[in-house]
């Protein structure tokens, strides 16, 4: 970890635990990201291509640790009995980063990897006003694919029939109307089990007239820490470019 720029720490917010990471000169206008982790809870206290772009934009970066809630609105067992993953992140997650860093939206990006992708996604078609900047690396969107796979109980136990977890996806919860100003992701076309939703979300997206930007044909290794680290820069300089398109909106 010596070739990490920055420095990483735990606290608990809650009762949760989050990684921190600071970068060694913080951006001037106060931008923070909000990274949502994948199902596999790989956190980013190692990961250098990460580190490294988080530290050339000088963006503070915190990590929620929700087990594999799919960052829903419904109790995981996994993560709490009491709070969902969508309450935590909004009611407890945003404050703090208003207290310990003096930022709130817009100046709060969400990125996300895989499950935390999918999370991103859905987070920002529900709360456009809240985290109007969005990055998805190979969001894993249509998981209603693992509900009846054979050792599968997380999903399950918080949804009562592959359906449910259908209607709560990110696609589903586009709203013609009210949706983020600032959306970006990609998708290895190796990626053969999500791939297609991605390919769904941007049809979906084209049709509504909804501006968004989005890499769906580079490759890199299919669904994995090869491919998110090939799409990091991208998707890191999307994230910077609309903090501070966002500061300097006329509201």
């Amino acid at each position: 970890m010596n070739d990490i720029p920055g420095a990483w720490s735990q606290v608990t917010i809650a009762g949760h635990p989050c990684d921190v990471y600071e970068p060694p000169r913080r951006n001037e206008h106060g931008y923070v990201v909000i990274y949502l982790h994948g199902i596999h809870l790989t956190r980013l206290v190692d990961r250098a291509v990460f580190c490294g772009e988080f530290a050339r934009h000088g963006l503070p970066v915190i990590v929620p640790m929700t087990g594999r809630s799919w960052w829903t609105d419904r109790i995981c067992p996994d993560f709490d009995p009491q709070l969902t993953a969508q309450r935590y992140v909004l009611d407890h997650v945003v404050p703090w980063i208003g207290e310990r860093f003096g930022s709130r939206p817009p100046r709060i990006a969400l990125l996300g990897t895989s499950m935390g992708g999918q999370g991103a996604l859905r987070f920002a078609f529900k709360f456009p006003n809240v985290f109007p900047i969005v990055a998805a690396i190979s969001p894993a969107i249509d998981y209603q694919l693992r509900f009846d796979e054979e050792g599968e109980e997380t999903l399950p136990a918080m949804y009562p029939d592959a359906e449910a977890v259908r209607q709560d996806t990110a696609t589903l919860h586009v709203h013609p109307l009210n949706w983020p100003r600032n959306i970006w992701f990609c998708s290895d076309p190796e990626d053969h089990r999500w791939h297609d939703s991605s390919q769904k979300l941007r049809m979906k997206l084209w049709a509504l007239g909804i501006p968004h930007e989005c890499e769906l044909e580079a490759s890199a290794g299919g669904h994995g820490w090869n491919y998110y680290n090939h799409m990091a820069p991208a998707a890191l300089a999307f994230i910077a470019a609309r903090l501070e398109a966002e500061r300097l909106r006329v509201t």
